[in-house]
């Protein structure tokens, strides 16, 4: 037969409720201490009878309770501090849900003297199931409340039995009274049994926390205190608070935290400290800690529990790392007064037994500890033995750079000894090394200072002004004043995001994941980045960086660029139409036009067109890189048509952008090994050239701009303590 519900008896209900509020007396002793700070209290005296089950009288010097709320003053959910559930979001005083006053008058008889500071007179008025037993009575009496708890649990005879001896609970109840005590400096506290005339623990109001410290745990620990406190604006939270240095230790670890003021228990928190503590502490032994957080309201959610000893907060683990971090830092500070006993060994040593001697440990400027999940295990300066061991390419159909590769021969002009590769025997490679060798040395001799072309950007911005700088074994470096070059320099300059570009400086390669897309890893986390984007990128700085000073990719077979005009016409990409005109002649006005712009682009960009209308030469920007040629007919039909050739600054720009899309590692113009088939080196060359040409400029010549960070260019993908937390839940 199923069961009959029944609505329980008020009576019933609230003796439950107040079952979970009031477990024991401290409970009670530390609610009604709650209602006396937010009374505005400066002091409080609390007297104690038989471990507080006989009587708890609290007295303060508040504000009191007006005679018009002193009725309802013990009925459940009756507040002063809390009129919406939404100032529950943001809530500043202890209590908040009316329960405290009103869980006691059900478990016990309780008596309220209290007195405002614009009445004339005190009044008393006594409760017993959180109902008034009579109308309040005037009397004598000081202001603020003074609150009587008497035969506590006399009606829940199974938890008074449940309870330990007397003596258990008052020393429970003056653990409560200390810790608000050391927290609340500046007011005053004090507890004692009834009858006795020297109190066990006596704050004094201009006390400060370490002078309430030293009267609740003595002097053994409060002279071994390190005062700690950080705030996170990110997190939104201050901590302070003092805790033991590596010379105080007890069997059980005291940890008295206030959240928001508010006395509560966090196991994670003091696990978090206690395992720094453990590599300073002798084994089974534990630190003493104080610690006060302040934390957003909002941010906190403080009805958890019935008694208020737990809170929830936003962010909590990352609050704890950081608490946790900041801790560890103070505490390696403090090897410097490590003390330590020495025994006399042999007569007639100045050292008596038993001395102290103070020591200063090394250790103390040691760096930081590390954790599992926040160690780097890569170094971003290791090298690969595949860098020096470049693959094979397939030569190009047209183009083939001549001349040496070396950045050192950069000029508007190619050098002598820029002679065909094919038609050069041993002989004469040997000679034209020496020949090389020596031209290197008599350039030393000349200048001393001489330095590589290409060197971190900000070395280049400083010499700048320098005309007499010169590059080892290359004609003296050109030095532009363009105003136009000036102004899209300082552009890159103002767009630079400082971030990017240390983590460019300073990744560690993991590998591409296909021609668009390669993985790097930054400290603790793994990024995937978009190849094809920053390339472009790289290429268009080092085109408006280098500007007149590149070397020449010179062509083994001149190309026809009307030859080229037209394969880029018949493509898909040039967006030709009927309307246009007949190829042919869009063909040939492509070749007169960039014919009429050859001198400039040889002079500026060492573009090299001969009166035939061919192609003979590229600029070279980076040593060992030539860019895919199937994009050259594309390149040379835009030039002619995306280049804005009217205006000096655009024009550098239009034309930089253009050359730079043409040099970048494009997906479309890269051949991949299809899944499963075996990939051949010439397949993977673009690989070598991605990490050890791309990725290598990245450290030094490269400025990202802002926009990379925002338009998906660079995604963060993991990071090393979001993977622990997963892995610790398997």
């Amino acid at each position: 037969m199923a069961g009959v519900i029944r609505r329980l008896d008020e009576t019933v209900v609230n003796r439950i409720a107040a079952g979970e509020v009031i477990q024991r007396p401290a409970n009670g002793v530390k609610e009604l201490i709650e209602n006396c700070l937010d009374a505005k209290s400066t002091n409080i005296q609390v007297t104690v009878k038989d471990g507080g089950l006989k009587l708890i009288q609290i007295q303060d010097n508040g504000t009191g309770i007006r005679k018009e709320d002193m009725e309802i003053v013990c009925e459940r959910f009756t507040t002063s501090k809390l009129q919406t559930f939404e100032d529950l979001s943001a809530i500043a005083t202890y209590g908040f849900r009316g329960e405290a006053l009103a869980s006691i008058s059900h478990v016990a008889h309780v008596t309220i003297t209290t007195k405002t500071a614009d009445a004339k007179c005190a009044y008393r008025a006594n409760y017993s199931d959180g109902k008034l037993k009579g109308p309040p009575k005037p009397c004598a009496g000081n202001q603020g409340t003074q609150i009587l708890v008497e035969d506590l649990f006399y009606n829940v005879s199974t938890r008074r039995k449940a309870l330990k001896s007397p003596s258990d609970e008052y020393s429970r109840i003056v653990e409560v009274v200390s810790r608000y005590a050391i927290h609340n400096s500046g007011k005053s506290f004090s507890v004692k049994k009834q009858g006795e005339t020297v109190a066990d623990v006596r704050t004094l109001p201009n006390a400060s926390v370490v002078d309430n410290i030293r009267g609740v745990f003595g002097n053994a620990v409060s002279r071994e205190l390190i005062e700690v406190g950080c705030e996170d604006q990110k997190l939104a939270y201050k901590m302070k608070g003092y805790v033991s240095n590596a010379n105080y230790s007890v069997k059980k670890c005291i940890l008295i935290l206030f959240i928001n003021h508010r006395l509560v228990e966090s196991s994670a928190l003091k696990k978090a400290i206690e395992t720094v503590y453990a590599a300073y502490l002798p084994k089974n032994t534990h630190p003493f800690l104080y610690l006060s957080l302040e934390i957003a309201p909002h941010n906190v959610d403080v009805n958890v529990h019935p008694t208020k000893h737990e809170v929830h907060f936003l962010h909590e683990d990352s609050v704890i790392e950081s608490i946790q971090k900041h801790i560890e830092s103070k505490l390696l500070g403090s090897n410097s007064s490590r003390t330590y006993f020495t025994q006399t060994m042999l007569p007639g040593l100045s050292v008596s037994g038993g001395s102290e001697v103070k020591s200063s440990s090394a250790a103390a400027e040691s760096s930081e500890r590390v954790y599992a999940h926040q160690m780097v295990r890569t170094d971003c300066r290791a090298q690969k033995l595949d860098a020096f061991l470049q693959p094979k390419e397939k030569p190009p159909p047209d183009p083939e750079p001549s001349g040496p590769s070396s950045r050192e021969t950069v000029t508007k002009t190619t050098l002598p000894d820029s002679i065909e590769m094919d038609d050069m025997n041993d002989a004469d490679m040997l000679d034209a090394l020496a020949e090389h060798e020596a031209e290197v040395a008599k350039g030393d001799e000349d200048d001393a200072s001489g330095v590589q072309r290409k060197r971190p950007r900000k070395e280049q911005q400083q010499d700048e002004g320098d005309e007499d700088l010169t590059a080892a074994a290359t004609p003296k470096r050109r030095i532009i004043k363009l105003n136009s070059i000036k102004e899209l320099r300082a552009e890159i300059t103002e767009s630079t995001h400082k971030g990017l570009q240390e983590m460019l400086q300073n990744h560690s390669f993991v590998g591409c994941v296909n021609p668009q897309w390669t993985l790097i890893q930054h400290h603790t986390k793994l990024y995937l980045l978009n190849s094809t984007s920053l390339s472009q990128e790289l290429f268009y700085q080092i085109l408006i960086y280098d500007f007149g000073n590149f070397g020449v990719l010179r062509l083994s077979t001149p190309a026809p660029l009307y030859d080229l005009a037209m394969l880029a016409l018949e493509s898909d990409g040039s967006g030709w139409t009927e309307e246009d005109g007949p190829k042919e002649g869009l063909a040939q006005y492509i070749v007169d036009f960039l014919k009429n712009k050859a001198e400039m682009l040889e002079d500026y960009f060492s573009m090299e067109i001969d009166q035939d209308g061919n192609l003979t030469g590229l600029p070279l920007l980076l040593d060992n890189y030539t860019p895919v040629m199937e994009g050259l007919p594309l390149f040379i039909l835009r030039l002619a048509t995306e280049v804005n050739w009217d205006d000096e600054k655009e024009c550098f720009r239009d034309f930089s952008r253009e050359c730079s899309m043409f040099y970048s590692i494009r997906k479309q113009y890269i051949l991949e090994a299809e899944p499963g088939e075996e990939q051949d080196a010439e397949a993977n060359s673009w690989r070598w050239k991605v990490e050890h040409i791309i990725f290598k400029a990245f450290r030094t010549l490269f400025s990202p701009p802002k926009s990379f960070s925002e338009d998906g260019t660079v995604l963060q993908i993991a990071n090393l303590p979001d993977l622990y937390k997963v892995f610790e839940r398997c």
